[in-house]
């Protein structure tokens, strides 16, 4: 699944390719993408611009004219790209988006698990997804102080906690088995167990190692792609997720994979012990 760096090169990327262009048609091979009716889907963005595309997490924020945004989610399979109108469809293209320019914005999806969702800008907030969301991993809105807080009120291991979304948006499986590792913390510690000190160092982490995905346009893992068919190559600086048997990075002894929240989970057993301090 894209984690936030995937979903911000994909942000990027199309924000070139579709800024101040107009929908002149939509077509829905799909319906069920569509979160409410389709029809009015259809009705309501017809004739509309693209005027830009923001990102909260791993949702794309599509800002329309007329205070309208798409709030899209890419789920597994999900992907955009540009084509040209001659080009023929894709069989995994569920919709498409016919422009003024003599182009297509086509969303595919391999397993038809993406939505599109339209609200009112300033509204989607208020949606169930968006409304649990943790803050952005900036140092403006992601702050030590409150993510100590938060994690002393939790019972279930960092791994898990990382996953939800509510502490922070935007990590994944791959990238919260990286931070974790760079941290030296277990993915099964308790998150009322980690001191304030490997909690700052945590953080700081979190926000350098996804910036540093996000230069290098995120991590190719099975079909993810930009929305111009970049492929992302932070893969080759991964230091620990997928390397199960490897000898970790610093300290030589072979990674483990475990599963933890019904996830896959690599981890340094050297470098990453599981120590409880509880009494």
């Amino acid at each position: 699944m894209p984690e936030l760096p995937e979903v911000e090169t994909v942000r990027r990327g199309l924000s070139e390719l579709v800024t101040d262009k107009q929908i002149t048609g939509i077509e829905l091979l799909y319906p069920k993408i569509i979160q409410g009716d389709p029809q009015e889907f259809i009705k309501e963005l017809t004739g509309k611009k693209f005027e830009k595309i923001d990102r909260r997490g791993k949702y794309l924020l599509f800002r329309f004219s007329g205070e309208l945004t798409m709030v899209s989610h890419l789920r597994m399979e999900g992907k955009y790209s540009v084509k040209s109108s001659e080009m023929p469809l894709d069989k995994h293209t569920h919709v498409v988006f016919d422009l003024d320019d003599g182009t297509q914005l086509r969303y595919n999806d391999v397993r038809k698990f993406g939505r599109m969702h339209l609200v009112k800008t300033g509204t989607e907030d208020d949606l169930a997804a968006l409304k649990k969301l943790g803050p952005e991993p900036t140092p403006e809105t992601f702050l030590v102080d409150e993510f100590y807080q938060e994690l002393r009120k939790k019972k279930k291991v960092i791994k898990t906690a990382l996953l939800d979304q509510t502490i922070v948006a935007g990590l994944g499986n791959i990238y919260v088995d990286e931070v974790l590792w760079m941290t030296k913390i277990h993915p099964e510690t308790k998150c009322f167990e980690i001191t304030y000190e490997q909690t700052q160092k945590l953080h700081d982490n979190i926000i350098l190692e996804l910036n540093r995905a996000i230069k290098a346009h995120g991590t190719t893992v099975f079909t993810f792609a930009g929305a111009n068919a970049e492929i992302g190559s932070f893969q080759n600086q991964l230091n620990v997720y997928g390397k199960k048997g490897e000898p970790c990075a610093r300290c030589q002894t072979p990674i483990e994979k475990i599963v933890v929240g019904q996830r896959g989970t690599h981890f340094c057993p050297h470098c990453q012990k599981l120590i409880s301090v509880a009494s």
